[in-house]
């Protein structure tokens, strides 16, 4: 006897819309991990697939190497506000940072890699604690020629995927016509913060300013780039050298999201092994996980070549390209799901 298989995207066709209404209400409220759930992402995960596969055409079609590093690592990068998922005496990679740049001192000079990354304490509607991550990194490029760069790459995938001048989110049309606005950091606090930069620093409260006065102004009506992060929030950034004060940091955004981080890369290796000796002091006063210091990368550094890098979140750009709010609507699973 020949079983039959049901298309449950046919079953949702055929549903008239007040119970299609209603179902969709029980399947969010509920997280039901039934043929339904996954059958409604069917038009937004196809739109995922080809946004990356055209990602991947453009850095082809430029020279870049694509590359796979571990994502099980002895240690991440040390920082202050990121943290890692243990996995045995090690941790899963926040980020393939601190591999793919040892790769650029090898000589791989032009490089690209989508893969998985690993947060703790992060989930809500923009976050994942397992999320997609896009990075490149190119030789003799400042931040400057990396945002350029990154304008381009995200507008030639606009037009392979049908978006030629706007795409439309929630209702808001964004006009994609290059080049993107940019505005510096310190630019950005006295056009829309009720403080100023030096007054959000000295009261230790650039993140909260910064998420509740500004992000929401960027990026409504065409991309931009946030530019000239003060050198405290730069880790891993060169700092300019006609202002120390400064780094060489961006972020892009689009719609209000924060869609990618980016920067000059520290080539200095005593400067980079003092910046985590202070955020390694920092985590062990808030007792938080213990880091060791990633001596190796820290050594690659003296053949590392001029360069930039950029970390760009695929699940949100796939939110922005497919009009979602939540990041839980572009991924096929989400945590609470499986």
């Amino acid at each position: 006897m020949r079983s039959t298989v049901i298309d449950p995207l046919l079953i949702l066709r055929a549903l008239p819309l007040k119970h299609f209404e209603k179902l969709y209400i029980n399947m969010s409220e509920f997280h039901q991990d039934d043929h339904f759930y996954l059958a409604r992402k069917s038009q937004t995960l196809q739109a995922r697939a080809r946004l990356i596969q055209n990602i991947r055409l453009f850095f082809t079609r430029y020279g870049f190497l694509e590359v796979e590093t571990p994502l099980r690592i002895p240690s991440p990068a040390p920082e202050e506000n990121i943290e890692a998922f243990p996995s045995g005496n090690w941790f899963l990679q926040t980020s393939p940072e601190i591999c793919m740049k040892q790769l650029l001192a090898a000589g791989y000079h032009r490089i690209f890699q989508i893969s998985k990354c690993f947060r703790a304490a992060e989930r809500g509607d923009k976050h994942l604690p397992e999320f997609t991550m896009l990075e490149w990194y190119v030789a003799q490029y400042d931040y400057h020629q990396l945002m350029d760069q990154c304008q381009e790459m995200i507008k030639a995938v606009a037009g392979d995927m049908g978006i030629v001048r706007e795409l439309i989110w929630q209702s808001k049309k964004i006009n994609l016509a290059l080049p993107w606005e940019r505005i510096s950091v310190a630019n950005a606090f006295l056009k829309y913060a009720p403080v100023t930069l030096e007054e959000a620093l000295a009261q230790n409260e650039f993140d909260e300013i910064l998420v509740d006065y500004i992000e929401p102004q960027l990026g409504i009506n065409r991309p931009v780039f946030l530019y000239d992060y003060p050198a405290k929030l730069a880790s891993l950034a060169k700092l300019k050298e006609n202002n120390p004060a400064i780094s060489e940091r961006f972020e892009l955004y689009i719609a209000g999201l924060e869609i990618a981080n980016g920067f000059s890369e520290l080539i200095d290796a005593r400067e980079q092994k003092q910046r985590f000796e202070e955020a390694l002091r920092t985590r062990a006063a808030k007792n938080l996980a213990r880091y060791t210091m990633p001596e190796k990368f820290l050594l690659s550094l003296n053949a590392l070549p001029p360069c930039a890098g950029i970390a760009l979140g695929i699940d949100r750009l796939v939110m922005i390209f497919a009009g979602k709010a939540k990041i839980d609507d572009v991924v096929a699973f989400t945590p609470e799901t499986l």
